[in-house]
């Protein structure tokens, strides 16, 4: 793909590392399998986790992926970092999700009577008023990013809470840098639009 690097320049430790278990995981190693679950499942459930919301579905997304790693090790080839083939594979998955949750919503009651049950009192915490104002915030922001597009949201999480750069984005998108600096500036402004009440308080 134009303006995509493909190859080995610039290549970190910690990809050569990811290279060398792979290679073991297509020849059906199970141990090195369990290492690269352990070196990126964080990544992986975090990323599903904030793209589809916490409980057993994000649980079951990120589990598919490191299925398909394994089914597909044979087939990987390492033109590009390890991380970038897992992200595709995770944005797939979770893009295919939200489809379908889109054809078929369903109504959860779930988190409110989670919100309900959720004791409120901390005795290490000098000002209440001030952690449950930063909760509700971070709930309003967490709210804020499940409502954008998904292809922006995704942009965002990868951005905001993975810290990837504008070029690790734009190989997991399968999108140019300017198409992603695009869909983040497009991200915050729809953010700040939304979080205005909190953002001038």
């Amino acid at each position: 793909m134009p303006g995509h690097q493909i190859g080995p320049p610039g290549r970190t430790p910690e990809d050569a590392e990811d290279i060398r278990l792979m290679e073991r995981v297509g020849a059906g190693e199970e141990g090195a399998f369990e290492q690269l679950v352990e070196r990126h499942q964080r990544l992986v459930i975090g990323t599903v986790g904030r793209m589809l919301g916490s409980g057993s579905d994000a649980e079951d997304i990120a589990q598919q992926v490191f299925v398909r790693v394994w089914k597909n090790a044979k087939r990987y080839e390492p033109r590009a970092k390890f991380t970038t083939w897992l992200l595709k594979i995770t944005r797939n998955l979770v893009f295919n999700e939200l489809r379908r949750r889109s054809r078929h919503p369903q109504v959860s009651l779930q988190s409110e009577s989670d919100e309900e049950e959720r004791p409120l009192k901390d005795e290490h915490a000098v000002a209440p008023d001030a952690s449950l104002l930063e909760h509700e915030l971070q709930q309003a922001v967490d709210a804020a990013i499940a409502n954008l597009p998904e292809t922006q949201r995704m942009a965002v999480v990868l951005r905001r809470y993975e810290e990837l750069s504008y070029e690790e984005i734009a190989d997991a998108l399968d999108q140019s840098v300017s198409a992603v600096k695009s869909l983040l500036f497009r991200a915050r402004t729809e953010l700040r639009e939304n979080l205005k009440r909190y953002l001038s308080s």
